[in-house]
């Protein structure tokens, strides 16, 4: 699976991570929905940071299309109240 972290670039993650990053988006988008702004952040960094370290960085002059697309890390909790809602961002 390739997941895209917008103004960052590209990583290959095994599909066996998918059920771990799909958790720590829910948990994003939970803390969103349930306006705890507060918690934002940290659940926020804790999927980019899930990304980067289990994930291999795919090279720039390699083509790959994403599979899931997350935000950049200067997202507002303004911004991921339009992003992390109903489905979420990434497909079950």
């Amino acid at each position: 699976m390739i997941v895209r972290i917008s103004g960052e670039g590209q990583f290959r993650l095994a599909d066996s991570e998918s059920e771990r990053l799909n958790e720590l988006e829910n948990t994003v988008a939970t803390t969103v929905e349930g306006g705890r702004e507060q918690d934002f952040q940290g659940a926020f960094d804790a999927l980019l940071d899930y990304v980067r370290q289990a994930g291999e960085p795919v090279p720039d002059d390699e083509l790959e299309s994403s599979d899931v697309i997350l935000p950049p890390s200067d997202m507002t909790f303004a911004e991921a109240g339009r992003e992390f809602t109903g489905e979420g961002l990434i497909p079950d």
